[in-house]
């Protein structure tokens, strides 16, 4: 049986009562040059991993000890690491696997010294060292994608969840798959998901839909 069946929680988890726990939390506050350096202090470690491709080794110090990590990719697909060792076991290790080769710019930073919160905009793309497109593009994922973190002071983070465009990243995956540049560890974790060949059966109707219009 695979990691991802035996130890990966994919859950069904009401968004908002975990949100509220974590603002009840909050405490106020941070001085907005503490928030500031924060950032500083989290692209520069993430500049790191990306170019040695081990994120596990860079970021989670960035985390207290019971952060909680979030993202969702879809109908019955909300992820939720709880604690930090989950946080770098599976969030940053398991899933980072197969992605040792793309970088997660950030280009908007938004931070609110009020509450604690920093919300920010990245894009997912391939190294150009790797691959481009024919027309010389690199290979990125369309759309808006980015991460809302609670801040817990110490220069960690309580809380994070990423947003993505899921269609657009499924697209992607298309795209790299039918050029054969997904790595093997991405293969191998798309064919080890327990819904994939309800996936597939799925996605073989939609064809028959196009093709046949029934």
């Amino acid at each position: 049986m695979s990691l991802y069946i035996k130890k990966i929680r994919m859950e069904i988890q009401d968004y908002n009562t975990t949100r509220t726990k974590h603002d009840a939390s909050s405490g106020g506050g941070y001085p907005r040059a503490e928030l500031e350096d924060m950032m500083q202090r989290w692209l520069a470690a993430n500049q790191r991993a990306e170019a040695s491709g081990n994120w596990t080794q860079e970021l989670p110090s960035f985390y207290t000890e019971d952060a909680v990590y979030q993202w969702n990719m879809g109908s019955n697909h909300e992820f939720v690491a709880h604690g930090r060792d989950d946080i770098r076991d599976i969030a940053l290790g398991w899933f980072m696997k197969g992605f040792e080769n793309w970088t997660y710019p950030y280009h908007d930073i938004m931070i609110d010294d009020q509450r604690g919160s920093v919300i920010c905009f990245y894009k997912h793309q391939l190294s150009v060292t790797c691959a481009v497109r024919q027309d010389g593009s690199p290979y990125q994922v369309d759309g808006l994608h980015g991460t809302w973190f609670e801040y817990a002071g110490n220069y960690q983070w309580r809380w994070q969840r990423d947003f993505f465009d899921v269609g657009n990243v499924q697209a992607l995956v298309f795209e790299l798959a039918g050029r054969n540049l997904l790595r093997q560890d991405c293969k191998t974790k798309m064919r080890d998901q327990p819904s994939v060949l309800t996936k597939v059966w799925n996605f073989l109707a939609m064809v028959r839909v196009i093709l046949l219009g029934r």
